[in-house]
């Protein structure tokens, strides 16, 4: 960076929210006056055209009113702006204006004004020419060796160039091997265009060459009648510089010239003939530039401006000076203004024109003198309990997080250490992945998403070597504390979801079971407690204070998963630290599974919906690449043709594509939702039916191995089809009532449902037969004989009519669950009514 910036001599700020570009600023004495002195035209995208004659009193001052000559709003946007002898039978100079479509010349005039207000300025329309094409860029000069007038030849989008003899149009010719536009400009010396093409390469057409050429306007002939009518265009020389090219410019000094390019890390400066005279690799990424004939004989001066909003003077490749811009240049001229000579001109993109010059007055920085005053430590302390106030109530509603530490201990000297962290989306971690020699590393965890997580647990692994250079791997479980996602609030007296969890003990105070909650103070506590999610869910917890039973109650089902497990354990290490090892706590109330079969169809119907918008992107996208190949191969075509609308239809399919990812990305956001949710749920239901049921540890575990087989939920293997083959498994094996059952087929490899009918009725008959006494347990009586299921699969569950029926006047005996099956079994009677139909289950 330079100590020295660029000394402001005049700036202005050109609209509001206009765009410019490097062809939309030139500086010429536009109207004529011979007084030699330059004024700034600049155009831009609006349609909105300006001339100035800055002449401050002091330098850095900003526009004044009389500084504004001119300005009137065309309605087209201006692509470019060039001041030549472009009227013929004169050689006064004035304004060509390039639109998209038009090509217009205008002349520029100044009244003498006889009050205050000063001199008048107008515009006045020599002519025009429509052009048929869409325009991209200009160039303009003597062409053919023409004396006293400048014609001018325009570069269309799809390659062609049309020459104008002023006010009549003389021929166009389309470039050989077109693809994309590129910067044109022509060179007297040698009357040849010089432009750049989209294949990197430098490439020169001789005007004589272009005039003989076969027209443009002829390309509907044959090629016999082609090569008849005209000789095929070729270059007259090329040079491949191997980048794009934002700029190109020609500099004539003592009956020579050199054509310079400006490249995206690299200028060049290139003989008359191609050959490369220099180049110079830049350092910063450019963004315009000027050549321009230096004071030492033979050399040139170069104006390189860069996205750095530095501005670089180079002597042939020799950095001389380096000053830095109050913005990033997109164009830049030099010219006299106001007597005073080499003022640069700058323009960046969103309007921001200044006349600066170069000096060695560096702009430096100094800090006014800090008043010195006596310290009022009582108003410091107030205003530090204020601001500590409002932290806690802020960090109440914000999420927060947790730092963990985790140590290692080792007996014996051990080698490559490595700890791998892992929690439950959507609790992420500052780091997952450590190499260290330390003992202890901290992380910090925090919840990341906008919903609550479905389990608390982390697990740590840490691979090591021993001294002896066998491997080794150490893993351990830790719990994360429920205010890494919840905080205290207000109970809530209503909710539509209800547990109700019966113990063998004296209640205990939640102030006791909660002491990061509930406020020792407040004896309402004891009983009622509120949790609220930083998701903004609310859950109550209440103790009776009769009987032994604790309630829990949300608007939500999964909301209760957490709450009801904190619980639980919470009053498990309670009872241990008092010795008490009689400790249980049941379930009576009724298996919520309705609630629960919403939650499966709405994850479901995601999941639906995702192979939906997969299906639609892919067929976007093939359309998509067809049109892209036919507008392709319209524009390599030699014959030009209409594009009858592909670029339009181009465009709409773009968007649609990008709508259509735009909505499968919403639904993989809230399928991500959905999945936790459906987890957090299917927790609670496998916590509900082993208080319920009374279950093992081991018996526990198989029933979490069967609803929650996946971490990640993925269209290829989702969670319906693998809990329905772990339940299917379970009701042919350990659950069976029959030995047809046991008969098991092959089938075909799991795939997504068509509908979760079947699932649901397998969870529905898994809870029916624990309430008629089923065992869980991994094998199934010897006496039965077994047949093994192959993996990718399972088959549909036979069961007889006399089972179905007996089935149902059994559940009355459990008079003790009597809520629950009654609950249960009006399902399992409307499957069994259909199933009887078919005389087969499912």
């Amino acid at each position: 960076m330079s100590l020295f910036k660029a000394r402001d001599w005049w700036s202005t700020t050109l609209g509001e929210k206009e765009e410019f570009d490097q062809g939309c600023l030139c500086v010429a004495d536009i109207d004529n006056s011979g007084s030699g002195q330059a004024k700034i035209t600049v155009g831009s995208y609006m349609g909105y055209l300006r001339i100035f004659n800055p002449h401050p009193v002091k330098p850095g001052d900003g526009m004044q009113a009389e500084d504004l000559l001119l300005e009137v709003q065309l309605r087209d946007p201006i692509l470019q702006v060039e001041v030549g002898k472009f009227v013929s039978g004169t050689e006064l100079l004035h304004l060509a204006v390039l639109h998209c479509r038009k090509l217009c010349v205008y002349a520029v005039s100044g009244t003498l004004g006889n009050v205050e207000h000063g001199n008048q300025y107008q515009i006045k329309l020599m002519y025009e020419h429509n052009l048929q094409r869409t325009a991209c860029n200009m160039t303009y000069g003597p062409f053919g060796g023409v004396k006293g007038r400048d014609l001018i030849c325009i570069q269309s989008m799809d390659g062609m160039l049309m020459l104008f003899e002023q006010e009549s149009y003389a021929f166009g010719r389309f470039l050989p091997g077109f693809l994309l536009p590129g910067p044109l400009t022509y060179s007297s010396r040698t009357d040849s265009f010089i432009t750049v093409s989209s294949c990197q390469q430098v490439e020169s057409y001789k005007y004589q060459v272009l005039a003989f050429a076969t027209d443009a306007d002829e390309r509907q002939e044959t090629e016999q009648q082609k090569l008849s009518s005209g000789k095929r265009l070729v270059m007259d020389w090329v040079l491949n510089i191997g980048e794009q090219a934002l700029d190109i410019c020609v500099v004539s000094f003592n009956q020579t010239s050199s054509v310079f390019v400006l490249g995206e890390r690299n200028f060049f400066c290139l003989k008359d003939n191609g050959q490369i005279r220099f180049m110079k690799k830049l350092d910063c990424s450019p963004s315009c530039f000027l050549p321009y004939c230096s004071v030492s004989e033979g050399t040139i001066n170069t104006l390189v401006g860069n996205h750095n909003s530095m501005l670089h003077v180079y002597q042939d490749v020799t950095l001389k000076w380096a000053t830095q811009l109050p913005h990033t240049p997109v164009a830049v001229k030099v010219s006299n203004l106001q007597d005073l000579k080499g003022v640069i001109v700058t323009l960046s993109d969103n309007g921001h024109l200044q006349c600066s010059y170069l000096g060695t007055d560096p702009s430096l920085f100094q800090a006014p003198k800090v008043e010195s005053r006596e310290i009022n430590y009582e108003e410091l302390d107030r205003e530090m309990k204020e601001l500590q106030k409002i932290i806690k109530e802020s960090t109440k509603t914000q999420g927060t997080s947790i730092l963990h530490i985790i140590t290692l201990q080792s007996r014996l000297a051990v080698q490559k250490t490595k700890l791998s962290i892992c929690v439950q989306p959507p609790l992420a971690l500052t780091h997952d992945q450590f190499i260290f020699d330390d003992i202890a590393v901290a992380l910090s965890v925090f919840l990341k998403g906008n919903c609550p997580p479905a389990e608390l647990e982390g697990n740590a692994v840490a691979s090591y070597s021993m001294p002896t250079g066998i491997p080794r791997v150490a893993q351990c479980k830790f719990r994360l504390p429920l205010r890494l996602i919840c905080f205290p609030a207000q109970p809530s007296k209503t909710a539509n979801h209800k547990l109700t969890i019966d113990t063998n003990k004296s209640p205990v105070s939640l102030v006791n079971l909660f002491p990061d909650f509930a406020d020792q103070s407040d004896e309402d506590q004891v009983n009622v407690l509120g949790f609220q999610f930083l998701t903004g869910s609310r859950i109550t917890l209440l103790a009776s204070k009769t009987s032994q039973r604790y309630r829990i109650q949300s608007e939500q089902l999964e909301d209760l998963w957490l709450i009801t497990k904190e619980l639980t354990f919470r009053l498990e290490e309670h009872f241990k630290k008092q010795n008490s090892k009689d400790f249980t706590c049941t379930f009576s109330g009724a298996v919520p599974l309705q609630e629960y079969f919403e939650l499966i169809d709405r994850h479901f119907e995601l999941r639906l919906n995702a192979e939906k918008f997969e299906e639609l992107l892919s067929e976007r996208a093939i359309q998509f690449r067809a049109i892209e190949r036919r507008l392709l191969t319209r524009f390599k075509d030699k014959t030009p043709a209409p594009l009858q609308h592909l670029d339009t239809l181009l465009e709409g399919t773009y968007r649609q594509i990008i709508a259509l990812a735009d909505a499968a990305e919403e639904n993989q956001a809230n399928m991500f939702q959905a999945f936790t949710k459906l987890k957090s749920a299917t927790q609670l239901v496998i916590m509900l039916i082993s208080l319920w049921q009374k279950l093992s540890t081991d018996q526990v575990a198989i029933l979490e191995a069967t609803f929650l087989p996946l971490m990640q939920d993925t269209q290829e293997l989702g969670w319906e089809e693998s809990v329905d083959a772990a339940i299917s498994h379970l009701l042919r094996t350990c659950l069976s009532k029959s030995s047809k059952e046991q008969i098991l087929t092959l089938t075909s490899q799991l795939s997504i449902p068509k509908d979760t009918i079947r699932l649901k009725k397998h969870i529905t008959l898994l809870c029916d037969r624990l309430a008629k006494g089923g065992r869980l347990c991994l094998g199934t009586d010897t006496n039965i004989q077994q047949t093994m299921v192959m993996p990718g699969g399972c088959t549909p569950i036979p069961e007889s009519d006399l089972e179905e029926r007996t089935g149902v006047q059994d559940s009355t005996t459990f008079t003790s669950h009597r809520h629950l099956t009654n609950k249960i079994h009006p399902y399992v009677t409307e499957l069994q009514n259909s199933e009887l139909q078919n005389n087969n289950l499912l």
